[in-house]
């Protein structure tokens, strides 16, 4: 199953939006929560990416997973 999602966030604590090497970032911290909620480490497509600190009313992307509804 594929799902879209928009998520909003402040990016006061981020380090920007793509994955840095032991930095925190919003791709990181979707990653995790995709992991916890589709119990796998799939990848993702996102539109956009933003820089440190920077903050987002609406952004989207989507994943797939092969969890399925219950």
């Amino acid at each position: 199953m594929r799902l879209a999602c928009t998520i909003e966030y402040k990016g006061t604590s981020y380090h920007g939006f793509q994955n840095q090497i032991d930095l925190p970032t919003v791709q990181g911290s979707i990653e995790k929560a995709l992991e916890a909620v589709s119990a796998q480490a799939d990848s993702f497509n996102y539109a956009g990416r933003t820089d440190a600190g920077v903050h987002a009313l609406s952004q989207v992307f989507d994943f797939q997973t092969s969890r399925s509804k219950k």
